[in-house]
């Protein structure tokens, strides 16, 4: 059974047949939106702190997010303030990251070819 419509488009006026394909004329019932139950929320645990690293010292966070291109150092070598330390590839730029202070490598969280989100710990300097 063929159908037709008036359609009203940027106003034009169109006049459209369109085939009916099996089943019988359904009037048009008004859909509901669905109801959800609304249930008291329990008090959400608070996130935990970080668990503090098992290695002694100041750890320095990544920045942004990249590639670890090279770690110029090792654990127990000693730095001095603002030496590098470490190559850091974000956004096809290379970008050093350097000491915040003067002391010893007492962890090295990364190596070559990790990549770190902004926040992630690189090395630490106790």
């Amino acid at each position: 059974m063929l159908r037709k419509f008036k359609i009203t488009i940027n106003g034009t006026e169109y006049l459209v047949e369109m085939e009916e394909i099996g089943g019988t004329p359904q009037p048009a019932t008004p859909v509901a939106p669905p109801t959800v139950p609304v249930q008291e929320s329990a008090p959400q645990p608070t996130p935990a702190a970080p668990a503090p690293s098992a290695h002694e010292g100041e750890a320095l966070l990544a920045p942004m997010p990249g590639t670890i291109l090279k770690v110029l150092v090792a654990p127990g070598d000693a730095v001095t303030e603002n030496q590098p330390l470490m190559i850091l590839e974000a956004m096809k730029m290379e970008n050093e990251i350097v000491a915040t202070q003067t002391g010893h490598i007492t962890g090295l969280f990364v190596k070559p070819g990790d990549t770190v989100n902004p926040g992630d710990q690189l090395i630490a300097i106790g």
